[in-house]
């Protein structure tokens, strides 16, 4: 008789090896060329791609890795690790972490789990809210890896949990400790990573998603509609995204009397370049020259023991 082993797959978007211009050349490579981040035809994004966006964004990108880099490396790496470690420490079944881009590459992640004889595999995506740029490439990755095996696990794919209870509450954890620490502010911004609206309008359920997850927390924390707020960062291209747009947002709301607010990212499970510098600096100083006051960025969930709790219940709720 098969016997029955379940194992986990923990998969984040992925991160350079090194804060250098060929490491994020070849990261920035890998992650623009995939169809789901941008589905421009091939024959006209790959020359732009190479002749365009790498030779000058990898220099420019580098400077910012640079700048959040950790002493053990990417902070998406760092947090990610952490959180493999303590989830393995809290279940009994093997954990493995794999990056859609750079490494640790999927392939190897699944090659592991698949040496220790795992027959059911449990995929959790670290994004909270589905989108067919997160999500569906996680999908698309493994399924691409499974086409050179003869046998394959039974699969439990996790594919989201914007609303999930124990989410909600390791999110309002994080932010009572901010509101404590800090003193309430006068507007929470969730900003959310953007994505093209056009994918929303094809179908996408990520920015409803979004506002799911929006919903549950300003519930939880019992704030009025005018004390929160939902933004959207990190566009690329000209193309319009979801909106309204996160630094705009910041640029404009001291001139409406908010004099002090407080940013976290919920749609990012860990730390990194996207919180760190563009959010806790770039956006920091868009609002501070607009005349703000205070401004705090409330931390990714990271390795908190709220996330990882919730992170335990997902996964034995497909064991």
């Amino acid at each position: 008789m098969r016997q029955d082993k379940p194992g986990v797959l923990l998969v984040n978007l992925g991160t350079p090896d090194a804060p250098t211009t060929p490491a994020v050349k070849r990261y920035l490579q890998q992650f623009l060329s995939d169809p789901r981040v941008v589905d421009t035809p091939r024959p006209i994004w790959l020359p732009i791609l190479h002749g365009i966006v790498l030779p000058f964004r990898s220099p420019r990108v580098a400077k910012l890795y640079a700048s959040v880099w950790m002493e053990e490396g990417s902070p998406l790496l760092v947090f990610s690790k952490r959180q493999r470690d303590a989830l393995a420490e809290r279940v009994d079944m093997p954990v493995a972490l794999g990056m859609s881009y750079g490494n640790p590459s999927l392939k190897s992640a699944l090659d592991s789990l698949m040496a220790q004889g795992v027959t059911r595999l449990i995929v959790l995506p670290l994004y909270p809210q589905f989108s067919c740029s997160t999500v569906a490439a996680v999908w698309d990755g493994i399924a691409d890896i499974f086409k050179g095996y003869r046998s394959l696990p039974d699969v439990q794919f996790i594919r989201d949990y914007a609303d999930h209870p124990a989410y909600i509450a390791a999110l309002k954890a994080s932010v009572e400790r901010s509101f404590a620490q800090h003193g309430q502010p006068d507007l929470l911004v969730l900003s959310y990573h953007g994505i093209p609206q056009r994918f929303v309008d094809e179908g996408d359920d990520y920015a409803q998603r979004c506002k799911d997850t929006t919903a549950a927390l300003q519930q939880a924390l019992g704030l009025r509609d005018d004390q929160i707020k939902m933004t959207f960062q990190s566009r690329f291209g000209r193309e319009p995204w979801l909106q309204p747009y996160t630094d705009e947002t910041m640029q404009n709301l001291p001139q409406k009397g908010v004099k002090h607010v407080q940013v976290m990212s919920p749609g990012f499970s860990a730390d990194c370049l996207e919180t760190l510098e563009e959010i806790s600096e770039q956006n920091c100083e868009f609002f501070m020259h607009a005349g703000g006051d205070k401004f705090e960025y409330i931390p990714a969930l990271n390795d908190d023991a709220e996330h990882i709790e919730m992170m335990v219940q997902l996964v034995n709720s497909r064991r």
